[in-house]
């Protein structure tokens, strides 16, 4: 392999790899001795690579415009265009533009062989059945999450009995046919999923779940694990 063939791949193993990432991984990743990898490291640095790190330790790189930007292959902008494609046809209005800015921005940084095969892909996702359009609380609840903001609901349960709940939303989930919350609810005192469309009303209440948020998803998991 040539060298800047190699230095590229480099570049783009360390942008994929959660960081620090050691010398013996990149060097197995790559089919490298970890003198040669040291060697290709230093290389990258004296070209202008923002590398941190060291030798024992783990590098990690931090973009800098002046890096060679990240390619992607043909499968990969397939990949992009189909799950954005998926996201305009289920998420919220602000949602869907979103990723129909973020499709326009990806392939604007495209050299133009590579925007063609992106205006032209051959990977299409169609739905037989009529999905349940976006429910009115969806970008409220994704404000909270980001923010770990606890949430006052009115809530329908499935009995038809509605239910005053303040929930932690940890995250929203997209089935095959509705929308979900994943949250902690205070009144019950463990995780749930509420269907958004059995939302009645909701509003953010000012309340920080900030220093709870990591120890209830790690919570989760394990439950889902066991």
């Amino acid at each position: 392999m040539a060298r800047a063939d190699r230095l590229l791949r480099l570049l783009d193993l360390m942008r994929r790899l959660r960081p620090p990432v050691t010398a013996a991984r990149l060097a197995e990743e790559l089919g490298l001795s970890e003198r040669t990898l040291y060697r290709d490291i230093a290389a990258l640095r004296a070209a202008g690579a923002r590398i941190e790190g060291e030798a024992g330790y783990g590098y990690t790189l931090t973009e800098d415009p002046a890096l060679p930007p990240q390619m992607f292959d043909r499968l990969e902008v397939e990949a992009l265009a189909l799950g954005l494609a998926e996201i305009r046809s289920w998420g919220d209005a602000a949602l869907a533009e979103a990723a129909e800015r973020a499709l326009a921005k990806i392939v604007a940084t495209l050299p133009e062989r590579v925007q063609r095969q992106a205006m032209h892909n051959v990977l299409h996702a169609y739905r037989y059945f009529e999905r349940p359009a976006a429910p009115p609380w969806m970008a409220l609840l994704r404000e909270a999450a980001w923010d770990e903001e606890a949430v006052h609901m009115r809530y329908t349960d499935r009995a038809g009995a509605e239910t005053e709940r303040v929930v932690y939303p940890l995250g929203l989930v997209f089935t095959e046919d509705r929308h979900q919350l994943l949250a902690w609810c205070c009144l019950r005192e463990g995780f749930r999923r509420f269907n958004l469309h059995q939302v009645a009303a909701a509003e953010r209440t000012g309340e920080s779940f900030r220093p709870r948020r990591v120890g209830l998803l790690n919570d989760y998991l394990k439950q889902m694990g066991g």
